[in-house]
């Protein structure tokens, strides 16, 4: 902030023209400007500051204007930025009252506008004689702070799922047995059905299995209830038998690592109610008196002692009851998958064009792309995947490819964003998706058209993306954020971000143009703890020092910043954050 009082210089550069202008001439050594912020300073794309002038009382003379013209000055050009007018029929009272006005401005950057001075020039005017006297143009501020332009632009790689499942995974087999009334023996004509016969082969195929879980059942009448040992042993039969056929087909080795679950179930009419409600031999009114007594108040038997009175008793006897004498049989089988290593040989022959792309499924073919750490291979995996299904998940995935292959070599950033925002739209139109819009938002960013990648970013936001998804596009909607200068949003989406070391310093970066030194600090400690070689997260904290009037430590940080990147020492030498301590041993001594 700068106070400025006209002295006898700008007095005498007026050319005295008249009585009411002489006058006004004369006074203006009493007025006083005060320019906000000072030096200027660059946000978003503009620089902006206020003018506050005070002007002495009496100076406003009948029929005169007086104006504060301000010119910003840089190199050989100069740019008017506009002025403050003070007609004096506007301040009626200015003879007991000082005409006071304030008046922001603004004006579009460009990197040459970086070391100018904003100038002022004061203009008196007489309109009833139609004659005027200019001051000399007198420095008010210099410019122009350009902190927020140390900005890392993030870009976030989205890859949609592939939609193959790498996990283990478990086939079920059921097979039920069922049991004379009050037996538990594996009856010859069980063991010869159908379903006996089925048995056998799935055992004899040696499928890896995890678990064979075993249901013990019985019916509820009286010989089948009170035998409480029925329903174990009806389940223990079939793990003998099934043991049995194991030794019978030589599962050395494989055996041991079978888990055989019994469960028996006793006393339970859970079986009996869902077989109830799929017979159709009785009617939905005797269906009710058999649930209201089973649903009602006693002990099992007295409920099964009840329902033998019932006239449909001899109906679900003999066709409910008999199917609920059973051991049934549920084998979890290990279902049989290629390895990743022949996922990944056999994607690359499909990419080259030496084996048939149906020699793996689409999601096959997507998840092998995952397995290969090179960015040329996934684009020419994904490239295939296109042709074999052209979905959008494949286009997308390509996208993201050419994204990250950009952040990796950003001389070719311009093509491959061409190429990303090919891949992008296709992807889109076939389904939106927040992967996409989060893609082109990268897009976009890199093609220096941030309003378009914010507005992408927030489509993405609306179609509900994953928690990782959101993690990764903050950072990449608080880079945005910042470019945009709303500081406060961009502090907010960065703490929400992925934490890595470009998002730490934009967050710092972000706390800093916020005017809260001490949380920039701590977020540019975070970044050098993530890349001890971060050479911006030192500079910005020798900024922060700087502002905080903390020599020493600005001094400190700012050697580390041009420890790692000896290009910060020619800005840091021109930047102004550090004007105030130029005269400081120390932080020349830094420079050299």
């Amino acid at each position: 902030m700068r106070k400025l009082f006209y002295a006898s210089i700008v007095l005498a550069a007026f050319v005295l023209t008249g009585c009411p202008v002489d006058k006004m001439a004369k006074m203006a050594e009493d007025q006083q400007l005060t320019i906000n912020p000072s030096p200027l300073e660059l946000h978003g794309d503009s620089v902006a500051f206020t003018a506050d002038l005070n002007l002495p009382v009496k100076m406003l003379k009948k029929n005169t204007i007086y104006t504060a013209k301000f010119i910003y000055k840089y190199g050989d050009q100069e740019m008017e930025v506009g002025a403050i007018d003070f007609k004096a029929d506007d301040y009626p009272q200015s003879d007991v009252t000082p005409p006071r006005a304030s008046k922001r401005f603004s004006f579009y950057y460009t990197d040459d506008m970086k070391n100018g001075t904003l100038e002022v020039q004061g203009i008196a005017k007489d309109t009833r004689k139609d004659k005027s006297a200019e001051s000399a143009r007198l420095p008010v501020a210099d410019g122009v702070i350009t902190t927020s332009r140390l900005v890392k632009d993030v870009y976030y790689p989205a890859y949609a799922e592939h939609g193959y499942n790498n996990q283990e995974e478990l086939i079920p087999t059921r097979i039920n047995f069922y049991f004379d009334q009050g037996r538990s023996n594996l009856k010859y004509s069980e063991r010869r059905s159908e379903r006996g016969r089925k048995f056998e082969a799935f055992i004899a195929e040696k499928n890896v299995t995890r678990t064979v879980t075993i249901t013990g059942t019985h019916s509820p009448e009286g010989p089948e209830r009170i035998n409480s040992r029925l329903s174990e042993d009806r389940a223990k039969v079939i793990e003998d038998y099934y043991r049995k056929q194991m030794d019978k087909y030589d599962y050395a080795g494989m055996a041991d690592s079978i888990k055989f679950i019994l469960k028996p179930i006793v006393d339970d009419w859970g079986m009996f109610k869902a077989a109830l409600a799929e017979y159709d031999g009785i009617s939905d009114d005797q269906k009710s008196e058999i649930l209201n007594i089973i649903n009602g108040p006693g002990q099992f038997e007295e409920k099964e002692k009840a329902l033998q009175k019932l006239p449909s008793y001899k109906k679900i006897f003999k066709d409910i009851y008999p199917g609920l004498r059973a051991a049934m049989t549920e084998i979890l089988t290990v279902k049989e998958k290629k390895t990743d290593a022949q996922i990944s040989v056999l994607a690359k022959g499909i990419a080259e064009g030496t084996m048939s792309a149906d020699t793996l499924s689409i999601e096959e073919l997507m998840y092998a792309a995952t397995l290969t750490p090179s960015l040329a291979e996934k684009e020419a995996i994904y490239k295939a995947a296109i042709k074999k299904a052209d979905a959008w998940n494949a286009h997308n995935n390509l996208a993201a490819t050419y994204i990250a292959m950009a952040i990796e070599d950003p001389s070719k950033a311009a093509d491959l964003a061409a190429k990303a925002e090919t891949q992008v739209d296709l992807a889109n139109k076939k389904q939106e998706s927040p992967e996409a819009y989060v893609n082109a938002a990268s897009v976009y960013l890199m093609q220096g058209n941030v309003d378009k990648a914010y507005d992408a970013l927030n489509k993405a936001l609306s179609l509900n993306p994953s928690s990782e998804l959101v993690s990764g596009l903050k950072g990449v909607k608080g880079a945005i954020e910042i470019r945009k200068a709303d500081y406060k949003a961009a502090v907010n989406s960065l703490t929400g971000a992925e934490a890595t070391a470009d998002n730490l310093f934009n967050k710092g970066l972000a706390q800093l143009l916020d005017k809260n030194d001490d949380h920039a600090i701590s977020a540019f400690d975070e970044a050098i703890a993530q890349d001890k070689g971060y050479a911006l997260a030192y500079y910005g904290k020798a900024i922060a020092y700087a502002r905080k009037g903390e020599a020493d430590k600005l001094i400190m940080s700012l050697k580390d910043a041009i420890s790692n990147d000896a290009s910060l020492k020619e800005r840091a030498i021109n930047d102004l954050e550090f004007r105030n301590f130029a005269d400081n041993p120390g932080f020349s001594e830094a420079l050299k």
